[in-house]
């Protein structure tokens, strides 16, 4: 069932609007689904036209045709091991070139750059935390860095983006706690409004997919 939100308020057009969201699994896809919610200006409730769908599919992410792929880059932003060397190997030598223009990138925030030799149009470099234990802010900054990533997109107009998991290769994130994170950072993100409409989690074995699938998302 569909929840609409209950302000007692009426908005100012100019601002931007509060949104309540429900989540649910499509029944043809099997997605999972948002169903955004807002306060019209004549005070009723209606459905806002930006919903969007997260899934989650075992898959080669340099070769997804989306508008951005997210990088699990190290703050240097230099290719490394992992999806991190695929992605630059796939992109070619002009993405590690555009990189060390961009001078780093620290935990939790996110750079973007042109796609180049990919087929996506963009790669967003996303610097998710070590694993240390749990007990040095890791949850806080994942959720950071799928955050910026969002609002990089959001800001590019990108449509249809795909994340890894990130920070759960190299970096020893365990696998289920990572997925929770990016789960509820990028629900909770787009339920405020973006331009983005499809969220792809590429998942590189069926352990990450299960875990995504736990968080209800999903083909």
């Amino acid at each position: 069932m569909l929840r609409s939100a209950g302000w007692s308020r009426w908005l100012h057009p100019c601002r931007r609007p509060e949104a309540e969201a429900s989540y649910r699994l499509d029944p043809v896809s099997g997605s999972f689904r948002s169903e955004v919610f807002v306060l019209l200006h004549d005070g009723r409730t209606g459905p806002r036209a930006d919903t969007f769908v997260l899934r989650a599919q075992i898959v080669d992410i340099t070769a997804l045709e989306v508008d951005a792929i997210v990088n699990a880059a190290n703050r240097f932003l230099v290719p490394g091991g992992g999806v991190c060397g695929a992605i630059h190997r796939a992109a070619g030598p002009e993405l590690a070139r555009a990189c060390d223009s961009l001078d780093g990138c620290p935990v939790g925030s996110a750079r973007i750059t042109e796609g180049f030799g990919l087929s996506a149009r963009h790669v967003i470099h996303a610097v998710g935390p070590m694993w240390q234990g749990g007990a040095a802010r890791e949850d806080e900054l994942l959720a950071s860095a799928y955050r910026s990533a969002l609002e990089l997109a959001n800001d590019h107009q990108i449509r249809r983006i795909a994340f890894p998991a990130i920070s759960t290769g190299i970096f020893g994130f365990p696998v289920g706690r990572a997925t929770g994170v990016a789960v509820r950072a990028v629900r909770d993100t787009l339920s405020r409004g973006s331009a983005v409409q499809e969220v792809i989690f590429a998942c590189f074995s069926p352990d990450v997919l299960a875990a995504y699938r736990r968080e209800g998302v999903g083909a």
